[in-house]
């Protein structure tokens, strides 16, 4: 815990809504909600506008079409919104070398050790600083929490929305957590939160008065310990400048449940051909092959094997995943598969062996003990949906950057029936743009490039 409150905290405001709606005139002021449009999709983000209808991230797309039916529904431009969030860690980089990204749009900044902030006052002027940048950069607001802690620097970026500040003066922790839910802790979920229910414990306040002992007693050493201590405030961990990622992975989930085992399988080759795409863009290879298998009574079984040495070999991976599914009841359909490769390294399966003296690439991918490994991939997955490969019928997803060229810029706003129906406005644009709608196959109308937010 620190005396000053020089740990921050930064969360974009419903970022890829807001994205969104600063791209798009005519979305700004009306619900927007960005996410998997699928039967099986989830809403990834959903505006301030869109939540006063209830909709909220991770519910069923088909429930929030229901709670908001006149909300405009986007698919995700993952690569829009790494851009923007580049933009915003550049500026988080010149605050400090301390900054600890948690996604595209969280990040905790360390202000001391960038020597921009020593108490309330400075430390509150370098939040108020940080703000402005970003708006004047990308357009988007973001809220800020100032704390002596990360556990407490979150808490106030939450208490700071929508585009605001909290500053949380070291001290006064207790006596802010005192009456919060149990649930405002990192690392109570649901399931932790109804056993400390069930104990008659809903408060912080309560947690603290319990004791660590009992709380011990009823979650184990490790966490009981580590609850009892938050209870009380403290919450020493550093902002940590690099988070190296331990995996790489791929899932789709599909509109109808599969049942052929040929297609199965050829679902998941697919999968880990995309996989290793991705491993290698990232400039990894990896040990550890991980499938994971949703059934259609939504259990989920993952299984995995390693190798004996790194590979970000697609036919390796794809024998290793073809071995795994072998091994999976899949009587009743499955509605996810996901592939992943953990265990990363930063050279190849090839030079491992080099460097050996050996000539075993031949039977690198012989199984070891398996030990389950989850796969954690990103959003992609939500909708379950990828351009298939091969010549087919264009096809314009809603929100979609096009270009036409006569009416120039424009996005999707649906298509269907051959037809698909654009809207030509620009992030600059003063007023909503003019709706056109032509054959999905016009050659005029090709597919474009986001445009930036500020000019």
């Amino acid at each position: 815990m620190r005396a000053a409150p020089t740990i921050l905290h930064l969360d974009m405001d419903a970022f890829f809504a807001a994205a969104e709606q600063a791209a798009k005139p005519s979305l700004r002021g009306k619900p927007v909600v960005v996410g998997g449009l699928g039967p099986r999709g989830v809403v990834a983000t959903a505006s301030y506008e869109a939540r006063r209808f209830g909709v909220h991230s991770a519910m069923p797309m088909g429930q929030a079409r229901r709670l908001a039916p006149n909300a405009a529904y986007l698919l995700p431009r993952f690569a829009f919104y790494r851009s923007i969030s580049e933009q915003v860690m550049e500026l988080l980089g010149r605050l400090s070398p301390l900054v600890e990204p948690l996604s595209l749009d969280e990040a905790f900044v360390d202000l001391e050790a960038g020597d921009v902030a020593h108490d309330s006052a400075s430390a509150r002027a370098a939040g108020e600083r940080l703000r402005a940048d970003i708006l004047a950069t990308t357009g988007l607001t973001g809220s800020v929490g100032l704390a002596g802690s990360k556990m407490i620097a979150k808490i106030a970026s939450e208490e700071a929305k929508p585009n605001g500040l909290v500053l949380i003066e070291p001290g006064t922790e207790r006596e802010l957590l005192g009456p919060r839910s149990v649930r405002i802790l990192p690392g109570v979920g649901p399931a932790t939160g109804e056993h400390l229910r069930r104990a008659g414990m809903t408060t912080v306040s309560d947690l603290a008065e319990a004791g660590e002992d009992e709380l011990v007693r009823l979650l184990g050493r490790a966490h009981g310990a580590s609850l009892y201590r938050m209870a009380q405030g403290y919450d020493d961990r550093p902002v940590v400048a690099e988070r190296d990622a331990k995996s790489v992975s791929v899932e789709d989930t599909f509109d109808v449940d599969l049942h052929d085992r040929v297609r199965i399988r050829v679902e998941v080759e697919r999968l880990a051909d995309r996989c290793v795409g991705r491993l290698r863009a990232s400039g990894h290879s990896g040990r550890t092959i991980v499938l994971k298998v949703r059934r259609y009574d939504f259990s989920t079984l993952t299984r995995s094997e390693t190798l004996r040495g790194p590979t970000d070999d697609p036919g390796v991976v794809r024998e290793a995943v073809g071995r795994l599914l072998e091994a999976v009841d899949t009587t009743g359909g499955v509605r996810l598969l996901g592939v992943g490769v953990s265990g990363l390294a930063d050279y190849t399966q090839e030079d491992l062996f080099a460097q050996a003296g050996a000539e075993e690439s031949a039977t690198a991918a012989s199984p070891a003990t398996e030990a389950p490994v989850a796969a954690s991939g990103d959003a992609e997955g939500t909708d379950g949906r990828e351009e298939p490969s091969g010549p087919v019928e264009r096809h314009w997803a809603p929100g979609r950057d096009v270009r036409h060229a006569v009416y120039g810029a424009g996005w999707v706003q649906g298509s269907g029936v051959g037809r698909v129906t654009v809207r030509f406005e620009e992030p600059g644009s003063a007023a909503p743009g003019r709706v056109r709608t032509f054959a999905v196959d016009d050659p005029e109308l090709v597919e474009g490039e986001p445009l930036p937010l500020v000019g």
